[in-house]
């Protein structure tokens, strides 16, 4: 198992999946608790002096004109934490919390927030000790930050409120912590506040996305150029002198993807020199390295934004080494939810393009000859008729997860918070958007698979031939209708996974 050491200079995206996904331990390097002591020293010099500062000596939001005594400066940490703890519904991927608590880590070591390095050291107890608190899927507006769903992170460290079981179940916190040999910890000022004041949930989804999405978006490509084979087109498009005369770098590189998967196939020769073949095919073949280029060059965006996010300092009020203790806005969540929007659009769209392609494999007008819904057998056998109903229902829930949550926003804390960024929501449909383009791809695997079994006695490109191989195990040959359900399930699994990719380049090289 992997460790990743927490710097004072942050962590990397790499870092972040290694926590969420790979359980790799996480540890607090020296020079990061040192940054965290000097920030904790300007705190206290500031309650020693009795000056009023945010967050410090006043109450939160609308109550922040309130005076709090300093005897009560401890109860008012651990009543932030209480209140702000308020969602409600099921409770978020465990990879999701994981991400979230190692931000928030990340975020305090840049030694900003003046809190004590017992604090962030909490955290990272719980990360170790495989502790992830229940946190609900509703509560965060996106600023201030991700309140809520971090207040349910941190109110396991005062021992209170739910973890997930093993089985994810709810457990209250307290037994989970003491069986693991952990204590509770006892908040001073300001560092409730600083646990709670972050866009570390919107920021841990979103980097969990850019890696899915990258993934996704080459898969898109190989099912592309699957169908495409399978329908007989031609790889002439997707020659790189006519990308270069356009030159979007996302397009360059998904037409040079599908130029080579489409390489060594006798499918592909059959037909390169028939006159009869048509000029021109579709778009949703033709145009698949714009949609999907497109789409990789708005990853490259959302992923430009996640590394500026990622080296933030985002708390309010934030420790200036020169002893100023000022309030920021950076907890605003607005560049993470355009970011998310912009990634769900892009990807709604790598999926419809696909459905449209499916939709012609199994058309017996526009298919080139092959049976219609590509069964051997049509009338008795529907074939794949309704996995395309699946898929042209998946397209029109993408539609509608597409409209941006950025626009959405609601006045909060008697309108002292009077603009929200709703960059939690975003990033949550984003997931679901990309979970229903992994369902499309596999689709259009099958669709394709099937395509290419029916073109025998030639035989496919080595991806092609990989494809069938990965599916041969529940697909089996084109025959009579089999139960559907288990097949489409192992399609999914197929693109999810890395092996059909893997297997795919060890033929042909890498894919990009």
């Amino acid at each position: 198992m992997s460790t990743v050491t927490v710097l004072p200079t942050g962590i990397s995206p790499a870092d972040v999946l290694a926590v969420a996904r790979g359980h790799a331990k996480v540890v607090l390097d020296t020079s990061t608790l040192e940054a965290l002591a000097t920030s904790r020293a300007i705190v206290d010099g500031i309650e020693r002096a009795g000056r009023p500062v945010y967050g410090v000596s006043t109450g939160f939001g609308a109550l922040a004109n309130t005076f709090v005594a300093p005897e009560r400066r401890a109860e008012l940490q651990h009543a932030l934490i209480r209140s702000h703890a308020a969602g409600v519904g099921a409770p978020m991927p465990r990879e999701v919390v994981r991400a979230m608590m190692l931000l928030r880590v990340r975020s305090l070591a840049l030694g900003h927030s003046g809190v004590r390095p017992l604090v962030a050291q909490a955290l990272v107890d719980l990360l170790n000790a495989d502790i992830t608190p229940w946190v609900p899927e509703h509560g965060s507006l996106g600023a201030s930050g991700d309140l809520a769903p971090l207040a349910h992170c941190a109110l396991v460290l005062l021992g209170e409120g739910w973890v997930l079981g093993p089985a994810g179940e709810r457990l209250d916190a307290g037994p989970v912590l003491r069986a693991a040999g952990l204590a509770p910890i006892e908040l001073a000022a300001k560092e409730g506040l600083a646990l709670i004041n972050g866009t570390d949930g919107m920021l841990g989804m979103l980097l969990l996305a850019i890696d899915d999405a990258a993934h996704l978006f080459t898969m898109a490509d190989v099912t592309a150029a699957l169908a495409i084979e399978a329908m007989l087109g031609s790889d002439r498009p997707f020659l790189p002198e006519l990308h270069a005369i356009r030159p979007h770098p996302g397009q360059a590189v998904s037409a040079a993807n599908i130029h080579r998967l489409l390489q060594s196939s006798e499918i592909m020769d059959s037909h390169r020199d028939d006159v009869a073949h048509a000029v021109q095919d579709a778009y949703s073949m033709r145009c698949a390295p714009q949609v999907a280029g497109a789409a990789r060059d708005t990853l490259a965006f959302v992923d430009t934004v996640a590394g500026r996010e990622l080296r933030s300092v985002v708390d309010n009020p934030v420790v200036l080494p020169d002893g100023r203790v000022e309030s920021t806005g950076n907890f605003h969540g607005a560049p993470l939810g355009f970011a998310a929007d912009f990634l769900a659009i892009a990807a709604a769209e790598v999926g419809a393009i696909a459905e449209r392609r499916v939709d012609r494999l199994l058309d017996v007008c526009r298919s080139r000859d092959l049976p219609a819904f590509l069964t051997p057998d049509p009338g008795v056998n529907s074939g794949l008729m309704i996995a395309q109903y699946t898929a042209a229902g998946i397209v029109a829930e993408n539609r509608r997860l597409a409209a941006p949550a950025s626009v959405d926003s609601l006045p909060t804390s008697g309108m002292q918070e009077d603009h929200v960024s709703m960059g939690w929501a975003a990033a949550k449909k984003l997931r679901t958007v990309l979970d229903n383009l992994t369902s499309l791809l596999a689709v259009e695997l099958l669709a394709g698979v099937r395509g290419i079994q029916l073109r025998a006695p030639l035989t496919p490109s080595p991806a092609g031939r990989a494809a069938v191989a990965a599916l041969a195990g529940v697909a089996g040959e084109p025959g009579p209708d089999i139960f559907l359900a288990p097949v489409m399930e192992a399609a999914r699994d197929t693109v999810r996974s890395r092996a059909l990719r893997a297997t795919i380049e060890q033929e042909i090289g890498p894919l990009a």
